[in-house]
């Protein structure tokens, strides 16, 4: 389906205008904004095969809810970067941290079958990809996921008298 060069022209002042309005109180730049509408836009049309019937208050209407989606995003961006930023940690608390980290991987290595090698690949502070894992394995990226799954469960177990589980939002004391 092609859009007709009437409705762009009559709708990319109007975009301009509304993303121009809302981008300041969303946080983002207004022509990211334009083009996160337009995509939708298009997506829309591409999917629908037709045009909105009042694409007018359609665009209205978008322009707000990706404005509301990028303030949510801030939001949760802003959040993160404020728990992110902790103070300078104190002796004590890296001696705790790296003892945290100690038991770790000693329960790690006493999991059982293939599990040490997987988890410990894992951990690996590089991040690998499921892919670099997998090759590095031997095994197939497809069944990954599921001996993931089995290993940190055997591990969770095996941590749980060990280690205290996480605090508030996920903190540990």
């Amino acid at each position: 389906m092609t859009l007709r060069p009437s409705l762009l022209a009559t709708l990319t002042p109007l975009l301009a205008a509304e993303c121009g309005a809302e981008a300041a109180a969303a946080g983002v730049d207004a022509e990211d904004l334009e083009q996160a509408v337009w995509l939708r836009f298009l997506e829309r049309v591409a999917v629908g095969g037709t045009e909105p019937e009042r694409p007018a208050d359609w665009l209205r209407r978008a322009v707000r809810a990706e404005a509301r989606r990028a303030r949510r995003e801030r939001a949760r961006a802003l959040r993160f970067r404020g728990e992110a930023r902790a103070e300078t940690p104190t002796p004590e608390h890296s001696a705790l941290t790296a003892e945290r980290h100690r038991t770790v991987r000693a329960a790690v290595r006493r999991t059982p079958g293939h599990c040490p090698r997987l988890l410990t690949a894992m951990l690996h502070p590089g991040d690998p990809s499921y892919r670099d894992i997998a090759g590095a394995l031997g095994i197939s990226q497809g069944s990954l996921g599921p001996m993931r799954s089995r290993c940190l469960g055997c591990l969770r177990r095996m941590l749980s008298a060990e280690v205290p589980g996480p605090g508030v939002r996920g903190r540990v004391p």
